[in-house]
């Protein structure tokens, strides 16, 4: 019988860690214009910095591409996807409300070229990056709940920070 240690001995899988943020106020939905060549529109997403914990990039990612704090309130979709060639990725999908009523930055920088608040109805005019992934992400009308979340991990469990190693790892006790 192998120990716990032995069990655990083997190389971590490197990781790289995403989070992607539904924002919502009343029917509308905060959207960013990217910097890519398509310039398409997307929700506010991004890599998870070393020593970050997942919320603290939601939140950092929102305010970068789009000026606006915001509140995180739920986890509604975790897509893992292994590669062959022995990487993987962690994509975190948040629901999330402005914090305040800062309005959608306007100006280009290296972040986004702007961000605005957009119906569904809107959307579909608007070229959108992954559509399909989209659509699954905005299933609910503009009038409904839009996803039934998971639920934020009691406060112990925010603490937890992404390596570049892609292990996760607890920074604080998990009973305090």
């Amino acid at each position: 019988m192998s120990t716990l240690e032995e069990h655990y001995s083997r190389e971590p899988i490197p990781t790289w860690f995403f989070v992607l943020v539904v924002v919502r106020e009343g029917n509308k939905f905060l959207l960013i214009q990217e910097n890519l060549q398509d310039q398409p529109w997307y929700i506010p997403a991004g890599q998870v910095e070393p020593g970050e914990s997942l919320i603290e990039a939601a939140e950092r990612e929102t305010l970068e591409e789009t000026g606006i704090p915001v509140v995180v309130e739920n986890v509604i979709r975790i897509d893992h996807t292994p590669f062959p060639e022995g990487v993987s990725r962690v994509r975190v999908y948040f629901t999330a409300r402005p914090k305040d009523d800062s309005p959608p930055k306007t100006h280009q920088d290296e972040n986004s070229l702007c961000a605005g608040w957009f119906t569904l109805e809107q959307m579909k005019e608007l070229e959108l990056r992954g559509e399909e992934a989209m659509e699954r992400t905005f299933s609910a009308s503009s009038h409904g709940p839009l996803l039934e979340g998971l639920g934020l991990l009691p406060a112990p469990f925010e603490r937890i920070a992404v390596q570049w190693t892609g292990r996760l790892k607890a920074l604080d006790r998990l009973l305090e």
